[in-house]
């Protein structure tokens, strides 16, 4: 028996509007999450003769996000009341949207490692507010946090077109890249600003992979999904539990919901599942239909550029490598720092004196090899020592090009670049003032290096001897011993060839 996945996503993305979806109500600010129900009105608590007013950004983001996902905006979008009664929605109802959806049939094309290039259709992007928290108290009680309730969100749902857990994977962190690109989202899925549901059944297939019926069979919802991995990981699992069903000839038989368990690493069974027709849409009332035709235009018209177009921009401008390009553009802060930073380094490198059109290509590789090793590796590590981010770091876009072309020159090593760097994000210094302030210059003077290796040498006979007689991993000692000496100015090529020759 072949049997093969069929997976499709909810995807909830919270909007970081400054209030909520339809009242005057703050929403994201940090102190909700320590302070329960401390933004809270009577519109957003469904108090009788109160009117909602939809929140006139939250609208155009969602007209944005989904003109950047590829999909149809609705000419007429309207809203619409699903009832439902849970201790999170005062109301006992949700205004969300059912027929007329802001955005339908959109893609998302993704590079999954192993598979290639995958295209995700998209049936419907819809907008709706966001419920309350409930809160499990270790006295055996639930109590409701109203601060979330009202928070806009953008609802996706994707066609069942995933195959395996790893494209589900992917597809999540290229959505939350592309709302951090387009700042209308942090998407950060451990803090509920990026949540998924995932709904997967099995189907039998022949040989080649195809289904042997086009009917999909009952599918299972899994909720309570806050992290990738965690993702990654329900799928796999149920996965192998409905496959346990199917070879012993009781595959599911009706739509039931599930809940993630991370500590189990399991699924456990919730309720069947609701459709549509259990939440009794119907218009609401409150709310007139909205013509967003003119709107469109005016948001067509102002798309930046597309996390997927950036990537590849990076890769063919600057040569970088495809893995890298990927890491500076998941950042969106990143990579506009970046892309400061390279316009002043392409300046640099076209004012080379005595560098031939043929040279050209080879520079700027490893120029580009430089860049991202700093930017990627080492700048993030001292960024985390101090507990600061790129987002307030000292440090411009201008001096980190200085500071890059500074070692690209040879005018810092790679340890005193690192003191110099430090200085820069404690004081906001340019590179240069920092490294003469520091005595950073890289050590030039071939017969004061020499000097120093030989004091070294004598300093330490006892490794010297075991390094002449044939232990080559103390090399790495020596010249450390030399660059400590030095205060990390000595070119480690040049000492090393320094010791070779003074133990011969």
């Amino acid at each position: 028996m072949n049997l093969s996945p069929v997976i499709g996503l909810e995807i909830h993305v919270q909007l970081k509007t400054k209030t909520k979806m339809f009242c005057g109500c703050t929403a994201n600010d940090p102190q909700q999450d320590k302070e329960p129900n401390l933004h809270v009105c009577s519109i957003c608590l469904g108090h009788p003769g109160t009117l909602p007013v939809p929140n006139e950004q939250a609208i155009r983001w969602g007209i944005l996000l989904g003109l950047s996902l590829g999909g149809t905006i609705a000419p007429t979008s309207k809203f619409d009341r699903k009832n439902y009664f849970y201790p999170d929605l005062p109301k006992a109802y949700q205004i969300s949207q059912f027929d007329l959806p802001v955005m339908s049939e959109g893609r998302l094309t993704i590079d999954v490692p192993g598979e290639g290039l995958v295209t995700i259709g998209l049936e419907r992007m819809h907008l709706e507010e966001d419920a309350a928290k409930n809160i499990h108290g270790e006295d055996g009680k639930t109590y409701v946090d109203y601060n979330r309730g009202g928070t806009p969100l953008c609802e996706i749902v994707t066609k069942p077109h995933f195959t395996s857990a790893a494209q589900t994977k992917v597809f999540l962190q290229e959505l939350r890249t592309l709302v951090r690109t387009l700042d209308i989202s942090n998407g950060d899925m451990e803090k509920g600003q990026l949540r998924c549901d995932v709904n997967i059944s099995l189907r039998e297939v022949d040989e080649t992979g195809t289904p042997l019926s086009p009917e999909l069979n009952p599918k299972t919802e899994i909720k309570n999904i806050n992290s990738f991995r965690a993702v990654e990981r329900a799928i796999q699992y149920e996965i192998r539990r409905q496959k346990q069903l199917w070879e012993m000839h009781t595959p599911p038989s009706i739509t039931t919901t599930r809940g993630w368990d991370d500590t189990k690493q399991c699924t456990t069974e919730q309720r069947s599942k609701e459709d549509s027709a259990d939440y009794r849409y119907f218009p609401e009332p409150d709310i007139p239909p909205m013509n967003l035709v003119a709107l469109t235009e005016e948001i067509r018209q102002t798309l930046p550029e597309l996390p997927w177009d950036k990537r590849k921009r990076l890769v063919e401008e600057y040569g970088f490598k495809v893995e890298d390009a990927s890491l500076i553009v998941e950042d969106p802060v990143l990579a506009d720092f970046a892309e400061q930073a390279l316009s002043e380094l392409g300046a640099w490198l076209v004012a080379l004196p005595d560098v031939t059109s043929e040279e050209m290509p080879e520079k700027r590789k490893k120029l580009m090899q430089l860049f991202c090793s700093w930017i990627l590796n080492k700048l993030p590590g001292v960024l985390a020592d101090r507990k600061i981010s790129n987002r307030t770091m000292k440090v411009t876009p201008e001096n980190f090009a200085e500071f890059i072309i500074l070692m690209a020159e040879g005018r810092l090593t790679g340890q005193s670049g690192l003191k110099v760097l430090e200085k820069m994000l404690d004081d906001g210094s340019d590179p240069s003032h920092a490294m003469e302030e520091l005595g950073a210059n890289r050590m030039d003077d071939v017969t004061a290096l020499a000097d120093i290796v030989e004091s070294v040498l004598a300093a330490n006979p006892k490794e010297t001897e075991r390094f002449k007689a044939g232990e080559t991993k103390l090399m790495q000692f020596l010249v450390g011993q030399v660059m400590k000496e030095t205060r990390g100015n000595a070119d480690p090529g040049l000492t090393a060839k320094i010791i070779s020759e003074k133990t011969q």
